[in-house]
């Protein structure tokens, strides 16, 4: 299928939520075994973003967490196996790039195991003074 079969949208009503929890619980690697309710929380609360075929089927999705103001975490950045080699994640993020663009937000972050040349086309590079930033992780998570 061409790259120009594609829409991204980031109208919630059209996520395909069960279909975003098995990608992101089966074979996501940062998000293995993610609950359906997990999954569906995460994303009313944040901004929304699908790759789907010209008859509707989701094919990709990314989650931006932001406070719209001074900060945002892109995440949850994913495309079925079945499509990839399309551009999808480069289309995906594109998307999210012109969303926050206008919010002039001072950061942008995310964390990738396997995808920094996709990242770094948009102007994501690595953390400048990593010995600053810390995590808090909850026990049993």
């Amino acid at each position: 299928m061409a790259a120009d079969s594609y829409e991204v949208s980031s109208d919630l009503t059209r996520m395909d939520l069960d279909r975003v929890h098995h990608w992101l619980s089966t074979d996501a690697y940062w998000s293995l075994g993610r609950s359906r309710e997990v999954v569906e929380k995460a994303a009313r609360g944040s901004l929304n973003f699908g790759a789907f075929t010209r008859d509707g089927e989701q094919v990709g999705y990314a989650r931006v967490v932001t406070d719209g103001a001074t900060f945002a975490w892109l995440c949850d950045v994913y495309v079925d196996r079945a499509h990839r080699g399309h551009q999808l994640g480069v289309r995906l993020v594109e998307a999210v790039v012109a969303e926050l663009q206008p919010m002039s937000l001072k950061r942008v972050m995310l964390a990738t195991g396997d995808a920094h040349e996709l990242y770094k086309r948009f102007g994501f590079t690595p953390v400048p003074d990593p010995e600053i930033l810390m995590i808090r992780e909850q026990p049993g998570r």
